[in-house]
């Protein structure tokens, strides 16, 4: 991109709000890919508008490129009162931004909110899911996850994953990765001591960020004989 259109996104990326006459109700808005390519999941949260019961309705619509004649569509919301949309069909791997327009209704006016991305820098995977842990002879410990059911395809948009882990009463976890299998063999454990396991994702060309960590799995490792 050229240095202008460079600055053109950075500016607009921070946000910007365009708010009515009487009150600022500004948007707090973020998107995420956590089911990249299928969707960008975006939501936001605002200040409840002062001396009024009535509920706020949002109209979110997202173009394609920061100039201002681009076509708009809906980005999609379950109901107008919704506080999240989706937009649908992610164009891979384009240079040019996408920029979400939020815009809120209220009894003190209409107030918008500006948020430009690109889709693959915004990708983070939920956590792993189904983490198990199965002790093995040699004083082995056999670590088995499966990917999160939100990532649509791990066949062909694959992920790769890190570990970390400890035994019971230490006070840092050890890191073990990247990898793609979901199954890994720590070696070597000790005998009767317990352990506190979570695995993470990323998009496997490192696009994003890390995942957050899944749910801790444990499991005493019984005495060898």
């Amino acid at each position: 991109m050229t240095p202008r259109l460079l600055l053109v996104v950075a500016l607009w990326a921070v946000c910007v709000s365009c708010t009515g006459s009487e009150g600022d109700s500004h948007l707090r808005v973020q998107c995420r890919a956590f089911r990249y390519p299928i969707a960008i999941d975006c939501s936001w949260t605002q200040p409840p508008a002062p001396n009024s019961s009535r509920l706020m309705s949002f109209i979110t619509t997202y173009r394609l490129g920061v100039a201002p004649e681009g076509e708009s569509r809906p980005c999609l919301q379950p109901t107008p009162e919704t506080p999240r949309c989706a937009i649908p069909e992610v164009q891979m791997f384009s240079l040019v931004p996408y920029v979400l327009n939020v815009t809120a209704v209220h009894p003190s006016g209409v107030s918008s909110t500006l948020l430009a991305f690109i889709p693959e820098h915004i990708i983070k995977s939920d956590p792993p899911e189904s983490v198990h842990l199965s002790p093995i002879p040699g004083k082995q410990l056999r670590i088995q996850w499966d990917p999160p059911r939100s990532w649509p395809f791990p066949e062909i948009f694959r992920l790769q994953y890190w570990i970390r882990y400890k035994r019971h009463g230490a006070s840092r976890f050890q890191k073990v990765g990247p990898m793609e299998d979901t199954s890994f063999t720590l070696r070597p454990v000790r005998p009767e001591a317990r352990y506190c396991v979570q695995v993470a994702a990323k998009d496997l060309l490192g696009y994003g960020e890390l995942s957050d960590w899944s749910s801790p799995a444990m499991l005493p490792i019984p005495q060898a004989r």
